[in-house]
């Protein structure tokens, strides 16, 4: 699954969620259309910003629908109530990354019930992170997915974060204590470097992949690497996407 970060109308990639250890990587429209052009089950794309302050972005969530089309996109950023998942799926976004809020007050079964989502459970120290990584949840991996568990969740995604932005491989220890702790769909995210790193994941029984630098720097090629693992988009449930649109929120698509 490709993962098309955005921070400042830029697609970026941070080095271990640092947001002061910033690549940009291009136009995140047209990174988004490349990646849909070898039709992966999804894409994955995250507001940064959002994702560390709060507050969701419905105009680039509806452009990156539009031009991922007919691709499904999974998208997270900023996610903090049962109203912003309802609103994300309103603008057509397949499925929806929460993180802070799945680990806060607030009960996660009512994000669950709200639309489909996927808990992000970002991992550094044994400890989950949340707040664009910047503050400790208190919980570790196992209490984590036992949250999700109990609130019905059917997706999630673990991310090594000293791993992320590295190319250095998967961390196979933590991704294997995630399989044991977690029964639904499981996702893998920090370090994919090749071909090689996927069949590793998929060996440890893992449905599916997130790659950032990786399928960027062209040491995955997003054919090989995702359609073995992921066969299809059944697991995801598609609303249409909006009309085209010219203008959104008093902006062009491409600056939204």
């Amino acid at each position: 699954m490709p993962a098309v970060d955005v921070l400042d109308g830029r697609a970026v990639r941070l080095t271990q969620g640092d947001y002061e250890r910033v690549d940009d990587v291009g136009d995140p429209f047209e990174l988004v259309r490349r990646a849909a052009a070898a039709s992966p089950p999804l894409i994955h794309v995250v507001a940064l910003a959002a994702a560390r302050d709060g507050g969701i972005s419905i105009g680039l969530a509806e452009a990156v629908v539009e031009v991922s089309a007919p691709v499904p996109v999974q998208l997270g950023g900023g996610v903090r109530s049962p109203a912003d998942v309802s609103a994300l799926m309103d603008a057509g976004v397949a499925r929806i990354v929460v993180g802070t809020a799945a680990f806060g007050e607030l009960p996660l079964a009512q994000l669950a019930d709200a639309g489909e989502i996927c808990v992000a459970v970002d991992v550094a120290d044994g400890v989950v992170r949340t707040a664009g990584w910047r503050a400790s949840s208190g919980l570790t991996v196992t209490e984590a997915l036992d949250r999700c568990a109990d609130a019905g969740v059917q997706h999630v995604v673990c991310t090594a974060i000293a791993r992320d932005g590295t190319r250095e491989g998967p961390d196979l220890a933590l991704l294997l204590a995630a399989r044991a702790g977690y029964d639904g769909e499981l996702l893998a995210a920090g370090g994919i470097r090749d071909a090689g790193d996927v069949e590793a994941v998929r060996e440890l029984g893992l449905e599916g992949v997130v790659v950032g630098r990786a399928w960027l720097e062209g040491t995955l090629q997003l054919e090989m690497g995702v359609t073995p693992i992921l066969g299809s988009a059944a697991h995801v449930r598609t609303r249409k996407a909006p009309p085209s649109r010219h203008n959104v929120g008093g902006r062009s698509v491409r600056e939204a």
